[in-house]
């Protein structure tokens, strides 16, 4: 699993309990499986399908600094299976695990379109061609 994302938790990110809340480090989870998608698939009109089971086993204070990490579990037709890992880099511990987060690619009609990708590929590779 590759760990691209660092974010600090700041005040605005708390709940009252004084800890991440948990909808806001969700929001992060999203955007970094749609950001991840939109570059392995080469389209913008990414969205996510599919959300699998969470479990918080830790959390985050204000001034941490949490890295989301990024692997892709399965290629499909006009999909792109992701799995997800948030940890904490202050205390090492792990603070969520999603094991399922699948993201379609769209067509200009908004409907599901076949990507043709069948493996990872990277950026640097792409701009040696």
């Amino acid at each position: 699993m590759r760990f691209h994302t660092r974010k600090w938790v700041k005040p605005e990110d708390l709940n009252a309990n004084g800890t991440l809340f948990g909808g806001k480090l969700l929001a992060w989870i999203d955007e970094e499986a749609a950001l991840y998608s939109i570059i392995q698939l080469e389209n913008s009109k990414v969205v996510t399908k599919y959300m699998s089971e969470i479990n918080f086993m830790s959390s985050a204070r204000q001034g941490d600094i949490v890295e989301i990490g990024i692997a892709v579990e399965n290629f499909g037709k006009s999909s792109l299976t992701l799995k997800c890992e948030v940890r904490n880099k202050m205390t090492r511990e792990t603070i969520i695990r999603v094991d399922n987060i699948i993201m379609v690619n769209l067509g200009e009609d908004g409907k599901s379109k076949p990507h043709g990708k069948t493996e990872i590929e990277f950026v640097k590779d792409r701009l040696a061609e």
